[in-house]
C-alpha cells in the first residue's frame, strides 16, 4: 500500500539494505519495529519492498521525531542485530518533502 501522509512539509527516511543469508529472528524483529514505529510520536506511515534490495521508507512530522525513533531502545537493539547478522550493506537517507502528489483509481 502507498502510505497515507499530510499535506507537505514532512520528511522521509529512506533504508536501502542488503540481506545477508541470515534469517534467525528477522521477521519477527522487523514486525516488531514496524508496530513499535507506528508507536512513535510523529510517525506518519511507511512503505516497504524487497526484490534482492530492501527499501523501507517511513515518514515522519520532524527532525526531532527522527532522531527519537533513531534512539529508541528497542530500533538500537535491532539496529544491532542489523549490523551483526542481517544486512551485508545499509544506507540511510533523510529527505524532506517540499511537494507531494499522485493518482488513485
Amino acid at each position: 500500500m502507498i502510505a497515507t501522509t499530510p499535506p507537505p512539509p514532512y520528511y522521509a527516511v529512506i533504508f536501502s539494505n542488503v540481506r545477508t543469508d541470515v534469517d534467525e529472528g528477522y521477521a519477527e524483529m522487523a514486525d516488531q519495529m514496524v508496530s513499535l514505529a507506528e508507536q512513535q510520536p510523529g510517525y506518519l506511515g511507511h512503505e516497504s519492498v524487497r526484490d534482492g534490495l530492501g527499501i523501507t521508507i517511513s515518514y515522519w512530522e520532524s527532525t526531532e521525531a527522527i532522531k527519537e525513533w533513531k534512539a529508541n531502545t528497542d530500533h538500537l537493539l535491532a539496529q544491532k542485530f542489523g549490523r551483526e547478522k542481517w544486512y551485508s550493506a545499509y544506507k540511510t537517507r533523510i529527505a524532506l518533502i517540499e511537494r507531494d502528489y499522485g493518482f488513485e483509481r
